[in-house]
């Protein structure tokens, strides 16, 4: 049966829609190619602004759609499931934390199920996204669904079990940056700068950083911090602090109580 929409998205949230606009934007597929379904007005009001077709009929649009996006939080899930659980498809897509492929299987049969797990830097096109598509054989299905969020994102390819810890590295870390340059900005309005200036300095050079660690690809980490600092100067006395304090195992207890968290929550 040929469908009439390539993507169909379940959910019109915050995350579909940097998926929706990053996916058009980069020309991985046309507006004309994708319906949209929520249960809000005001949601699909908003996403039909891309020129996408909407609908409050989910069971509807996994008729007529070839790939169907899971967009929904998790405790939406069950009641989404239950309206769809006779549809005519077979290739789903899963961006729901802590939800198994298995879940969804039970529930519709004998279906394909990708599932991934992308970061908000998705919606500004400077995303991460960790993808486990084992399910599908086809390579031209492979490459589609990695098509799509590399429109936005950087794609790694990962086993479902190593999902958990593609949270803790990139689903949760945005916070950790955050809460990193929160730290460097507060210290440069207690030196006398303006919030301002110092948000946009510190803000700048962390963005920059990420590009020279891309950019260095034949260095270590460690070389490029020695690169930053030299003897009897000004970096190496902040590193030496920070080394004091043990910031390096302040981060890994961090992101491994993000992954543990991670693993409760999909075994509940």
């Amino acid at each position: 049966m040929e469908k009439k929409f390539k993507l169909g998205v379940i959910g019109a949230g915050f995350m579909s829609t940097a998926i929706v606009k990053g996916a058009i934007l980069s020309s991985a597929i046309g507006a004309e190619e994708i319906i949209v379904s929520d249960l809000s007005e005001s949601a699909l009001e908003n996403m039909a602004k891309n020129g996408v077709s909407v609908t409050t009929n989910s069971k509807m649009l996994c008729d007529c759609a070839e790939y169907v996006l899971f967009a929904v939080k998790p405790q939406n899930l069950d009641s989404v499931l239950e309206v769809i659980k006779d549809c005519n498809c077979k290739k789903f897509i899963s961006i729901m934390a802590g939800v198994k492929k298995q879940k969804i299987k039970n529930a519709l049969g004998d279906v394909l199920v990708a599932r991934c797990m992308p970061n908000t830097p998705c919606s500004v096109g400077l995303g991460a996204v960790g993808l486990d598509a084992s399910d599908y054989t086809e390579q031209t299905e492979v490459d589609f669904i990695a098509s799509l969020l590399s429109s936005f994102a950087e794609v790694v390819l990962v086993d479902e079990d190593k999902l958990n810890a593609v949270t803790g590295v990139s689903g949760s870390s945005p916070a950790y940056f955050y809460l990193f340059l929160k730290g460097i900005i507060e210290a440069g309005v207690e030196n006398g700068l303006t919030y301002e200036q110092a948000k946009l300095l510190a803000t700048s050079t962390m963005i920059g950083a990420g590009e020279m660690v891309f950019q260095n690809k034949n260095k270590s980490l460690d070389e490029l911090i020695d690169s930053v600092c030299s003897k009897g100067g000004t970096t190496i006395e902040a590193i030496k602090v920070y080394k004091e304090s043990g910031l390096t195992e302040i981060t890994k207890n961090a992101v491994d109580a993000c992954i543990k968290r991670s693993k409760e929550l999909e075994n509940l």
